[in-house]
């Protein structure tokens, strides 16, 4: 946070009987909820239960579209079957849905910063992911691969913009307070959806193609998936009304200055905030294109059933969902989150080796990668609060989900390419996610050494911060 970000909104040092307001970029102050008061209600939107209602509605709005996700890869076998896929067209499921979140991402949280705002942009949001969602589930119907391709790239442009607004919503009612925590929470319970969607998209179809066969079941299992996304539509009508409540009771400000984010914003954040993205698009695509391949790489490697393959697949999200709110909690008491994440990494590095080097049970070594998973989510996204102001906020955590989009959209078409040039076999493709954890590390530590260098507050404990920000204000009004 730079120095001019912590301006007073009046200047007070002079005795004088007129006050000169100075406009200020940024306090926490001013988009917080404030500390209730002892006797508050639950009704009031500044109470923590009222907060904490909130909070569950903004992890449900994410239920819906995370659940969807996986459902390729929870029927990977089905597919291959029913659609007559290579693994390279099976992947490009995973691929199509990044694609057009390369630009569209970034511009979607430019959209909730200066056009949508939050309420609305989510709403959108969310109708997208349905509709997206309905298309490829007539295309499983039909038997048209082509038009399943469609509704995955109408699906990834709702999605991820989704994941921005989430994002933003949880700055907007958290900051300051327990953030590391709130985003462990969201995380948690996006992969209980994807844990769901590997525990019964099987078995769903295995109910269904009694009475529908070939892919004509899977289409339809696919249309019952998409319920999740109706759910979670509801759920974002709902935080939208309790949102725009807490905003006329509070008359919260969320933008004292009166700046206005401009898509030009992004080339003046700072070295950190790349490093960041950086870490982020690294880290991810050891993660995501892996568990899409997953069912494949554990029947091949370790002569699993495909039940038993999509249960130990879902491991690192079912152990996300669980500590993935720990780990915040912990990290809001100690904060320290570019250290956090440097351990993530490094843990996922180990991860993989156990997997691909050894013969150790599988489940020990996804159980340390959804561990390791969780340590990153509740460390790494809220730095991205610490370096950029509020209002430009959306499109940040944008340009964030783009560059992740990007190295998706490659890696994942890459990945299949190399097992299918490989006989299937998955020892380059993990050595492969392995070299992209190296670069995750090698960002980590640039970011380390940029904070320590400048003297940010990134690696901080939270009492450090609090000085930190108090010393800094202090300053300015002084000067």
């Amino acid at each position: 946070m730079s120095r001019d970000e912590r301006k007073p909104i009046v200047d007070s040092s002079s005795g004088e009987d007129e006050v000169h307001p100075v406009v200020r970029r940024r306090s926490t102050r001013d988009t917080v909820l404030s500390c209730p008061p002892k006797d508050a209600g639950c009704c009031d939107p500044s109470s923590t239960p009222h907060r904490f209602l909130a909070l569950l509605f903004m992890c449900l709005l994410g239920f819906g579209s995370y659940f969807c996700y996986d459902n390729p890869g929870a029927l990977q076998d089905v597919f291959q079957k029913e659609l007559d896929l290579s693994s390279t067209e099976f992947t490009l499921i995973y691929s199509i849905y990044s694609w057009p979140n390369i630009v569209l991402c970034f511009v979607g949280g430019f959209l909730i910063d200066r056009v949508f705002g939050i309420r609305l942009g989510t709403i959108i949001y969310m109708l997208i992911v349905l509709v997206g969602q309905l298309i490829f589930a007539a295309g499983g119907v039909l038997g048209h691969f082509w038009l399943m391709i469609v509704g995955r790239f109408v699906f990834g442009i709702g999605a991820e913009s989704l994941a921005v607004a989430q994002n933003s919503y949880a700055v907007l009612w958290f900051k300051g307070k327990e953030l590391n925590m709130v985003f462990g929470l969201q995380l948690s319970v996006a992969r209980f959806g994807s844990t769901v969607n590997f525990w019964i998209m099987q078995p769903l179809y295995g109910y269904v193609s009694k009475s529908y066969s070939g892919y004509k079941g899977l289409g339809v299992a696919l249309f019952l998936a998409s319920s999740t996304c109706v759910m979670s539509l509801l759920c974002t009508l709902i935080l939208g009304w309790m949102d725009k409540r807490a905003e006329r009771i509070l008359k919260r400000n969320n933008n004292p200055g009166g700046e206005i984010a401009r898509l030009s914003d992004i080339v003046t954040f700072k070295l950190d905030f790349w490093m960041v993205s950086v870490v982020c698009v690294a880290y991810y695509v050891a993660i995501f294109p892996f568990v899409a391949l997953g069912q494949a790489f554990f029947i091949n490697n370790f002569q699993m059933t495909p039940d038993e393959a999509n249960t130990v697949n879902s491991i690192v999200y079912l152990i996300s969902a669980i500590a993935s709110p720990l780990f915040g909690f912990v990290i809001d008491k100690v904060g320290r989150n570019v250290t956090w994440v440097f351990c993530a990494t490094i843990s996922t590095l180990l991860a993989h080796c156990l997997l691909t080097f050894t013969h150790l049970d599988p489940y020990i070594g996804m159980s340390i990668m959804g561990l390791s998973y969780s340590m990153l989510a509740a460390s790494l996204w809220p730095l991205v609060s610490l370096i950029v102001p509020e209002y430009q906020l959306g499109t940040a955590y944008g340009f964030c989900q783009s560059v992740q989009n990007l190295g998706l959209a490659i890696v994942t078409i890459v990945a299949g390419m190399i097992v299918d040039s490989s006989s299937g076999s998955h020892l380059w493709l993990q050595i492969f996610f392995m070299f992209f954890l190296l670069v995750s590390l090698l960002a980590t530590c640039a970011l380390w050494a940029y904070n320590r260098k400048h003297q940010g507050n990134l690696n901080m404990s939270p009492a450090q911060r609090s000085t930190y920000h108090t010393s800094m204000y202090v300053n300015i009004e002084s000067s």
